[in-house]
């Protein structure tokens, strides 16, 4: 509705900025991925994201167009973290499944960061990959850094049936596998992250 809205317009606006998800990309342990890699076709959620991105996809080019495909959202008051800080503040948390799966995560602040960055620099157009530059974090780092930043032990893995009974098995797929995601336009395209590492990012989450 939004991209018909813009496409009827008689003033169109200068950009459009489409925030989606790194689903997009094939969960691999040992792929890496760039804003150019092939993806969008393999299970639900890929195939999801894809449908997403064409639907507000404009006609033309007087519009510039940003698609910034979103990790995991590090931030307070909610998201992913919210559904950790319990287990782990309490001694119980630990890594997901197997933890060898890639963990594309980005600071809330990062994440408005690059989309502030792609509205106001008129030379940013196509897709930005959301994640932090630290994009060889596995799962089981993840839980280690965490239980640091809290002072916490973080060595109990909660295993992949108990994940897919909770969450139902696609939802699961989100959880116990993963992609490395590298964010190559987001920084060529002049982003200067402010949470460029785990450690600090999360340090500020909790603080």
């Amino acid at each position: 509705m939004l991209a018909r809205a813009i496409a009827k317009a008689p003033q169109s606006p200068q950009a459009w900025v489409l925030v989606t998800g790194v689903a997009y990309y094939q969960p691999s342990l040992t792929a890496e991925y760039d804003e150019d890699s092939p993806g969008g076709n393999f299970d639900f959620f890929s195939k999801l994201v894809t449908k997403w991105e064409a639907a507000a996809r404009l006609p033309g080019d007087s519009t510039r167009q940003v698609v910034v495909r979103s990790g995991v959202v590090l931030g307070r008051g909610g998201g992913a973290i919210g559904h950790m800080l319990l287990p782990f503040r309490l001694g119980l948390g630990g890594p997901i499944g197997s933890g060898h799966q890639f963990f594309p995560w980005i600071h809330i602040r990062d994440l408005a960061g690059i989309l502030a960055h792609a509205l106001e620099a008129s030379h940013v157009q196509g897709v930005l990959n959301g994640v932090a530059p630290a994009s060889s974090t596995t799962n089981a780092e993840f839980a280690r850094a965490l239980g640091a930043a809290l002072g916490r032990p973080a060595f109990i893995p909660l295993p992949s049936t108990v994940v897919q009974a909770v969450f139902g098995r696609e939802r699961a797929v989100m959880l116990l596998e993963g992609q490395k995601v590298v964010p190559r336009r987001t920084l060529a395209a002049g982003y200067q992250y402010s949470f460029p590492e785990l450690g600090a990012a999360l340090k500020e989450v909790i603080a």
